[in-house]
């Protein structure tokens, strides 16, 4: 019932007059109970008159490649990375082109499982990925992860309007060929990326998500030299159930108000069954 607006991409990209989207939306014709946002990078402290609540983004400050391999990263981060070169792996940026899309498009449908939950993203067809693909492609970085020419990671980085912060829209790698490290491999091209182009802030989406602190995920960001930044998420109500919903806290998703215990249970049971049902796909018939 209660419908939240957000700006697409939030996370990359800035609103520089929120009163003017909120007056926007009003005026619209179109029901929004809530409006929310998050103020960006490099501004930490609240600087809007809207109700606030924290939010968090795994942020990577940028200034040369080289201080990043020897004062940001710890020696098995960077072995990783030695690994991939060692394996036959070569990153560099790509074009967004055909070859690119179709690499992608093999690399969503390699299995229908990734860490323990259906991958929304199997399945899809060509024209489909070439589409969200394509998304704010004119302030867009593309790296390409190859093993013998053939596309087995790639990463998205997408920037802001002013280029000083980039954020990983999107990062994935074969599962058969995690033993290469190529996703650390394209986190080290990230790096060489945003530093060449002066980018300050690279971006890997949220630290933390509810109640859930530290996962897998957050280890890895940690150990490629992201750190926890705390930022204002904005929630203006639009309409009285809105207003409601926000004093009430209904904005929030149920799972985020379940004990972390409680949650690690039911992803330890979710994990199980999806595990089987990913030896079921990989079983020959």
């Amino acid at each position: 019932m209660l419908r939240i607006a957000k700006v697409e991409g939030g996370s990359y990209e800035s609103l520089d007059d929120p009163q003017a989207m909120v007056d926007g939306l009003r005026k619209s014709g179109i029901r929004v109970d809530l409006f929310t946002f998050m103020q960006i990078m490099p501004d930490t402290s609240p600087k809007y008159p809207y109700p606030m609540e924290w939010d968090n983004l795994a942020v990577l400050p940028v200034s040369t490649f080289d201080h990043w391999w020897m004062r940001q990263i710890d020696g098995k981060t960077r072995n990783m990375v030695r690994r991939a070169e060692k394996k036959g792996v070569v990153v560099l940026e790509a074009a967004f082109d055909d070859a690119l899309v179709q690499g992608i498009s093999e690399i969503y449908n390699e299995c229908p499982v990734r860490q323990g939950r259906p991958f929304h993203h199997y399945g899809k067809d060509i024209e489909m990925v070439r589409k969200e693909a394509a998304t704010f492609l004119a302030s867009s970085i593309f790296i390409g992860a190859f093993l013998d020419a053939k596309l087995i990671g790639f990463a998205k980085l997408t920037t802001d309007q002013t280029r000083r912060q980039a954020g990983v829209m999107h990062i994935l790698s074969m599962i058969q060929h995690r033993d290469k490290a190529p996703t650390n491999a394209l986190i080290a091209q990230a790096v060489r990326s945003c530093a060449e182009r002066g980018i300050a802030h690279l971006v890997y989406s949220n630290f933390a998500y509810g109640a859930k602190q530290r996962d897998s995920l957050s280890d890895f960001k940690v150990s490629n030299g992201f750190q926890r930044i705390d930022l204002p998420r904005y929630y203006v109500p639009l309409t009285r159930l809105g207003r409601v919903a926000l004093r009430l806290g209904l904005h929030h998703s149920i799972v985020n108000k379940l004990p972390e215990p409680v949650l690690t249970r039911f992803r330890e049971i979710r994990n199980a069954l999806y595990t089987r049902k990913l030896q079921s796909f990989a079983a020959p018939s």
